[in-house]
């Protein structure tokens, strides 16, 4: 019985060594992490498919540019040509369009600003009392002018908005049109389509 016991014990034990001795083979000590180290050719290659990888990184961001400088020239002609294609987030859409052409179709107050302006910088630059007062009472004048133009021109344009758009979007359509009316007809973008007398 003990002669059994015992030859069970050896063969057990066996394949257990065997199976130590077959990991401690095929483990390199010289290579990292026990991986082997690879051959001259896998290592070329390795390296070839990194340049690859590096160059067709550079050609992406080289065809992101190119066709962001693509777009950019859209959205510039399509500024000053009025395509509603290319035209940038904030003016697209028949609601910013009709602001705009309802601002374009009419005098502002505010267009005239940045001109009385200067014209008032340079009375109060003056050495005269006189014209110092002027250039102090035409400011308020202005100021004035523009608030009450302003609150005229945001009203009549809410209303209009709503008959004609009652189911889009109108959120800032009219801070929109007040900040166009801020600047000179000519300097205007995208360009005024309509001339002024004429029905947005």
């Amino acid at each position: 019985m003990g002669f059994v016991f015992r030859s069970r014990a050896k063969e057990e034990k066996a394949p257990a060594d065997a199976v130590v001795t077959d990991s401690k083979q095929t483990r390199d000590p010289q290579a990292p992490k026990g991986r082997p180290t690879p051959k001259r050719n896998e290592a070329q290659s390795q390296r070839r498919s990194v340049a690859n990888t590096s160059m067709s990184r550079k050609d992406a961001s080289k065809r992101q540019r190119e066709e962001r400088r693509a777009q950019l020239d859209r959205q510039r002609q399509a500024l000053a040509g009025g395509d509603e294609r290319y035209l940038p987030v904030r003016d697209k859409g028949p609601v910013r369009k009709f602001a705009r052409d309802f601002i374009d179709s009419r005098f502002n107050v505010a267009e005239f600003f940045l001109p009385m302006a200067v014209i008032i910088l340079v009375l109060s630059m003056v050495r005269v009392g006189s014209l110092q007062t002027i250039a102090l009472l035409l400011w308020l004048v202005v100021i004035v002018l523009i608030v009450l133009d302003s609150l005229v021109t945001g009203f009549r344009l809410r209303k209009q908005l709503a008959e004609r758009f009652p189911d889009q979007n109108r959120r800032g359509a009219v801070a929109y049109a007040l900040m166009r009316s801020l600047q000179m007809r000519r300097l205007r973008l995208p360009k005024p389509q309509l001339k002024r007398g004429a029905r947005p």
